[in-house]
């Protein structure tokens, strides 16, 4: 089962949108838990145009996630 997924405004800042962060979401090649965070998560996808993107988010619970921060990805977060 796929996550619902809560965009908070901050996730549109950079200029992608829901579409791009839902598809990285759901077919991510990357994806973990930030080092000494208990609750935000890195993943690292591509949007819909099949640019790299990273996204970061916190897990609501196991059908939930809400999503703070998306863009263009950095290098250093490329695997």
């Amino acid at each position: 089962m796929d996550p619902d997924i809560i965009c908070n405004p901050s996730a549109f800042k950079h200029g992608l949108t829901r579409d791009d962060i839902e598809y990285a979401l759901l077919h991510p090649i990357r994806n973990g838990l930030l080092e000494d965070y208990e609750n935000k998560y890195l993943l690292v996808g591509f949007d819909t145009r099949g640019n790299p993107i990273e996204v970061m988010y916190n897990r609501i619970d196991a059908e939930r996630v809400q999503v703070f921060h998306a863009m263009k990805c950095r290098k250093s977060f490329l695997p």
